[in-house]
């Protein structure tokens, strides 16, 4: 019996269904302990899902290669989920149009101060020259973070690592930080939490409000063509 449900095991193990269904289960029981606890900013369901996942793979054995196997339908729907953000951007255009100006000043701003500020921690904390490179596009979502970091020299599969760090630390504080420097414009909160924390922050601010979301999808697309542009950019004119 053993044998055979060792047999069962490895088979399920290398199915591309194994990885889906972890995944699915994974966050669903991130997305109860949430809901179950108050939506406590704390007990995100994205950095839950994680450990869970991390957790299961370790103990199972299974290495990432044979997960994303499974996992890469769940990603393939990052693409549809990202332009959906436009239904409610389009809800609020009339704020959006006049919040341009502002918008443009925040993104300049926000955008330099995360690539700089990631490279600075790095540099302080003896990074190397790849590591501090890697961490430059941390605030960008992951597609656009990996392919930037190419392009100046660092090491896209750690920018994938940074940019998912960074969007669990700044979803899961965020509000208490937002709060805390009395930032109460839905707009601002929003916008703040798209060009920080990209795709996980975006989440969290439609989670609170749907203005806040709006505008939280369009810092976040935003901020993704300005790093694209401005930091392969800077990179080559100041190396």
């Amino acid at each position: 019996m053993n044998a055979d449900l060792r047999e069962i095991w490895v088979y399920l193990s290398a199915s591309p269904l194994a990885g889906l269904t972890l995944t699915l289960v994974a966050y669903q029981a991130g997305l109860w302990v949430f809901e179950r606890f108050g939506r406590r900013p704390v007990l995100n369901p994205v950095l839950i899902a994680v450990l869970l996942i991390t957790g299961a793979l370790t103990l199972s054995g299974i290495d990432y290669r044979t997960y994303f196997d499974g996992a890469q339908f769940v990603h393939f729907l990052l693409g549809p989920a990202t332009v959906a953000l436009a239904v409610p951007l389009h809800n609020q255009f009339n704020q959006v149009r006049r919040s341009a100006l502002a918008m443009l000043v925040a993104l300049l701003v926000g955008s330099t101060a995360s690539a700089l500020s990631a490279v600075a921690l790095a540099w302080a904390f003896g990074g190397s020259m790849a590591t501090m490179l890697s961490m430059a596009p941390k605030s960008v979502t992951s597609p656009i973070a990996m392919g930037v970091s190419e392009q100046i020299g660092g090491l896209p599969s750690l920018t994938a690592v940074f940019v998912i760090i960074t969007g669990i630390i700044a979803a899961t504080f965020g509000t208490w930080v937002l709060n805390l420097v009395r930032v109460k414009d839905w707009r601002a909160r929003g916008f703040g939490m798209g060009v920080a924390a990209h795709g996980i922050g975006t989440a969290r601010a439609l989670q609170v409000n749907e203005v806040a979301g709006a505008f939280a999808g369009l810092g976040m697309g935003l901020n993704g063509l300005a790093t694209a542009l401005l930091l392969p950019a800077l990179y080559h004119l100041f190396r």
